[in-house]
């Protein structure tokens, strides 16, 4: 009668959305003082001045037509062609227009790729942790998620368990840095360890092996921490971007798909995301925040709040017996949970009010999520609270 699978899609709610439902059923009984939710990457900083004054501009200056109707599929041109022109100023590349595909956010930007590109047999490698829905989008496609373990003392790749699992049935190896959930960078050396092992195996299988970025936290990395351009390290990359993180904006839904000349058969790729967004009901991005971030293009996301949040959480863990990799940004922490069934770990901080995510959810059992975006005296007042829940660990 219907799709069973999509029948359990659509009522199996993911983890996190789960933890945060029961957190606000929680605060409606008992009040927002007794929940410290840590579920949900919802920014809490909220978007930058220059954000209302674009909207306010593009209502003044330009027509309801414009405004409002609908722009070709990949995008009004006169946007894609800024933001082109902003990423080369950035990173020294030369893009134009007609690289950028826009779409309703980074979740559509990574559906519509992976649509693109799979075929029957295909394989997707996740390098964990990594962002759960990529196994309902790849599965989606009807192509499978291959998990790559992680390296857990410092969540750079370990390149011994990804070559086992690279055959000749990869599409594509995702990459997701600032991660969510660890917050950790991929260094330069990792990167040019992971391309060059990617040139590689394409000469070995006779078929490209594509770099998909997903790149959401990209502007949200911390002092000192470089994100590297990864167009620039491998000609096979596909960058999935969105501006809900970087300016506050996610239930605006823009972002955009960055497909590079240097791709192997550039038009048929490029073909291949317009007809896999067509068939995926995509009609055009928003058009008003199309014109928005086309205003915005360059201007600086607003960091140190979560930087802030980021070192107080961490170093309140830390004192208070936990073990957890530093966050280099994103605004996530993922310390080892303080016992091996992380369920059951998540399970007992409920009881102080401590809404934690799983680590098995993100492919890595023994370690939980905390999402730090959230007031920073919601992260003071609860630190006393994992210093309780620790002391109970220790008897």
């Amino acid at each position: 009668m219907v799709s069973e699978k999509m029948y359990e899609l659509g009522t199996k709610k993911s983890t996190i959305r789960t933890i945060f439902e029961f957190g606000r059923q929680r605060a409606a009984e008992l009040g927002e003082d007794s929940v410290f939710d840590f579920s949900l990457g919802n920014p809490n900083v909220p978007a930058p001045a220059f954000v209302k004054q674009a909207i306010l501009d593009v209502l003044e200056d330009m027509t309801p037509t414009e405004i409002h109707g609908y722009t070709v599929a990949p995008g009004a041109p006169a946007v894609r062609e800024t933001l082109a022109r902003s990423l080369n100023e950035r990173f020294g590349t030369g893009f134009s227009g007609r690289n950028l595909f826009l779409t309703a956010g980074a979740a559509a930007a990574i559906t519509i790729t992976f649509k693109a590109l799979a075929e029957p047999g295909d394989e997707f490698l996740a390098l964990a942790p990594f962002f759960p829905e990529y196994r309902c989008f790849v599965e989606s496609v009807r192509a499978a998620l291959t998990v790559v373990p992680p390296r857990v003392e410092d969540f750079q790749i370990d390149f011994a368990a990804l070559e086992q699992r690279l055959t000749s049935r990869t599409k594509a190896v995702i990459v997701n840095s600032p991660n969510n959930p660890s917050g950790v960078v991929y260094s330069e050396a990792t990167i040019r360890a992971l391309t060059d092992l990617l040139r590689q195996k394409q000469k070995e299988y006779g078929h490209p092996v594509f770099l998909i970025s997903d790149e959401p936290y990209r502007e949200i990395a911390y002092a000192g921490v470089e994100v590297p351009w990864l167009t620039k390290y491998y000609e096979n990359t596909i960058v999935c971007y969105s501006y809900s993180k970087s300016v506050s904006l996610p239930g605006e839904r823009i972002g955009y798909i960055l497909v590079p000349d240097e791709v192997a058969d550039f038009d048929r790729v490029y073909g291949a995301i317009a007809g896999a967004a067509r068939v995926l009901t995509h009609v055009n991005a928003p058009s008003l925040f199309q014109w928005v971030v086309a205003r915005c293009a360059g201007l600086p996301s607003e960091v140190a709040a979560y930087e802030k949040n980021g070192r107080l959480l961490y170093e309140g863990l830390l004192a208070a017996g936990f073990q957890c990799v530093k966050p280099q940004g994103a605004f996530y922490l993922f310390p080892r949970s303080l016992e091996a069934d992380d369920y059951a770990f998540c399970e007992r901080a409920k009881k102080y009010g401590l809404l934690l995510v799983p680590g098995t959810d993100f492919g890595c059992p023994g370690h939980f999520r905390a999402a730090y975006c959230i007031r920073t005296e919601t992260i003071e007042r609860s630190l006393p609270l994992f210093r309780k829940l620790a002391a109970e660990y220790r008897g």
